[in-house]
């Protein structure tokens, strides 16, 4: 007994000088409370917009009325925030342009160095000021290379299957119901360029959008996942034979003018316009840059493009509204347009020539 005694008096001495000579660290990361940001946008105007879904080939509304969206991608808010111009004032010139929609590119590096919960208070911020001046947004996971090998185009595109998951988990999660965000657009550009990015088949990529596509209506069966293709986001024709077997999405295409060479509708229809006689198709992201010297080879190519989009029921939205990323739609921080931001600011409001 008197040894029992003595072991539970020299073990309450022993825990009393270690709780002495070990003070609680003030800086201490008691990583055991960290919780991913899991808090819905409580926002009152969450259907303040019309919903829009997937009717057969077609974007309706409501009333069943169909939409045909044109629009236009800005800059990372990350940069946008960084250079000052992260304000209402900002979304309010990109609405004068005409714009119904506007893209919304998060590159993975951004997501990481801000965090998420500081990333979403941007995401919120831009989807009070498109609720208030009427316009859609398309959120954009802003990656080009090939996600199956997890080799990237440049550092800033950097990521990884669990990253890139975890993103629109978060994001599905967080925006649930409202409807001002119509667009998720999974993957900006996948690509295994020529297999110097490794190898990936179609159906690798399908079995992976689809995962992410049944996720993202797990929260929201409104929300429209949009999946592109091969060839940094140009090339549909697996469709052909295998489409995703999921429902409610959508396609999407970068027609820029490098891709084809003239007469382009014949190759457009070939590589792309065909998807669209079945399922929506959004070009996302294309534009052009004004030649200093005529150029027969491009000559006539925004005139083509959007006159083709249209023809065929596909969905726009030109890049970008930024003074510094090419093709720029401005050309400085005092909102002037530049050449290809005057034409499709023309073509938003129905009278490009």
């Amino acid at each position: 007994m008197r040894a029992l005694i003595f072991s539970l008096i020299i073990t309450l001495t022993c825990a009393s000088a270690l709780s002495q000579t070990k003070p609680a660290d003030a800086n201490y990361h008691a990583w055991w409370h960290d919780q991913y940001p899991t808090k819905p946008l409580n926002s009152p105007n969450a259907k303040k917009l019309p919903l829009i879904t997937v009717k057969g080939n077609k974007f309706i509304d409501p009333a069943g009325n169909v939409a045909l969206f044109r629009g236009m991608a800005i800059a990372d808010p990350d940069k946008v925030e960084h250079e000052g111009h992260w304000n209402l004032d900002f979304f309010q010139h990109v609405q004068q342009t005409g714009a119904k929609v506007v893209r919304i590119p998060v590159h993975p590096v951004a997501w990481r160095e801000r965090g998420a919960q500081s990333y979403l208070a941007l995401l919120d911020q831009a989807v009070e000021w498109c609720t208030e001046l009427g316009m859609y947004i398309d959120i954009d996971f802003h990656s080009i290379g090939n996600i199956e090998t997890e080799v990237f185009q440049d550092p800033m595109y950097q990521t990884s299957r669990a990253e890139w998951f975890n993103f629109w988990h978060t994001i599905a999660n967080h925006f649930q119901g409202n409807n001002t965000i119509v667009f998720y657009e999974l993957f900006n550009e996948p690509s295994n360029y020529s297999d110097n990015w490794g190898p990936v088949s179609w159906d690798e990529w399908k079995k992976l959008n689809e995962n992410l596509v049944i996720m993202i209506h797990s929260f929201d069966r409104n929300k429209i996942p949009i999946v592109a293709g091969f060839d940094w986001a140009y090339d549909l024709a697996p469709l052909r034979t295998s489409p995703l077997n999921v429902e409610g999405i959508a396609y999407s295409v970068h027609p820029y003018v490098f891709k084809r060479s003239k007469p382009w509708e014949p190759k457009w229809d070939e590589d792309f316009g065909f998807a669209a006689g079945k399922y929506p198709v959004v070009a996302t992201e294309f534009g052009f840059w004004t030649p200093e010297k005529p150029n027969p080879a491009t000559d006539g190519y925004p005139q083509a493009i959007v006159k083709y989009l249209e023809s065929r029921g596909i969905s726009w939205f030109c890049w970008v509204y930024d003074p510094e990323w090419e093709p720029a739609l401005i050309k400085s921080w005092d909102f002037t347009q530049s050449n290809s931001g005057k034409f499709f600011s023309d073509a938003m409001h129905g009278k490009a020539e």
